[in-house]
């Protein structure tokens, strides 16, 4: 255990949360009870989160001094992560996949995208990450009442997940999975490159015990592989709201 965390009751237990959903509302801003409730639970142990957006967005919904907020911010699933305010080493999705295979991957969505009868289209259909491209058939800059629109349209018709199985058959040796996440994309990215990733961080900080809270909990969803790993104790939420209640019954806080 690194004395790093002397300062907390129980030093030796961290707490990561996924954001979208569970710190915050779905592409919302964190509320000042969840503020409040996050420093609360850091005077008991260590805390942090981890998401597959990139740290820009995770800023615009947890604020701009989210370092300070936590003691582990891990963006892009951990590819750029932070302890205690300082930069991690970082990996690049592209330097896995190579310039070639990369070009045949976009290729094959941006043509499947053309083809799909949605009812509506708007852009950003593939969004470039450093550990992964996010991939929104309706894309990424749809308002807030079309991205639930479309949320309901995907659920009845499995839009994402037939998207998912194609590209599945289509690249079966490219050595990258595919995770369902959010409202109205889903990630791709290297086989462990999925949240679990960040829990290479941690190693030799001397944690035994690591609660993960998220709300896509479930197989396919993209908290599901760190939500069911062997090394943490995993807390399927709804929303915030949940998150919260959780907290404080755990923390007595």
């Amino acid at each position: 255990m690194t004395s790093d965390w002397s300062d907390r009751e129980f030093p030796n237990t961290i707490c990561l949360f996924d954001v979208d959903g569970t710190l915050t509302p779905a592409r919302g801003v964190i509320t000042d009870s969840m503020k409040q409730t996050l420093a609360a639970l850091r005077k008991k142990c260590v805390v942090g989160f981890v998401g597959g957006s990139d740290f820009v967005k995770q800023k615009e919904q947890l604020g701009d001094n989210a370092v300070d907020m936590f003691d582990f911010c891990f963006s892009e699933n951990g590819l750029l992560a932070f302890r205690r305010g300082k930069k991690l080493p970082e990996n690049s999705f592209l330097q896995f996949m190579g310039e070639d295979k990369y070009a045949k991957l976009v290729n094959f969505c941006l043509r499947y995208i053309a083809d799909l009868d949605l009812p509506q289209k708007r852009g950003t259909f593939i969004e470039f990450r450093q550990g992964m491209i996010n991939v929104s058939p309706i894309g990424r800059n749809c308002s807030r009442e079309e991205r639930n629109a479309y949320e309901k349209f995907d659920l009845e018709n499995k839009v994402r997940e037939k998207f998912v199985a194609a590209l599945e058959k289509e690249f079966p040796d490219y050595g990258i999975k595919y995770s369902i996440g959010g409202q109205i994309s889903f990630d791709v990215f290297p086989i462990g490159w999925d949240k679990t990733y960040c829990l290479r961080h941690l190693e030799g900080e001397g944690f035994d015990t690591i609660h993960f809270f998220g709300d896509k909990a479930f197989k396919g969803g993209n908290d599901w592989e760190i939500y069911t790993h062997e090394a943490t104790i995993g807390h399927s939420v709804k929303n915030p709201l949940e998150t919260e209640a959780i907290l404080k019954d755990l923390f007595h806080i």
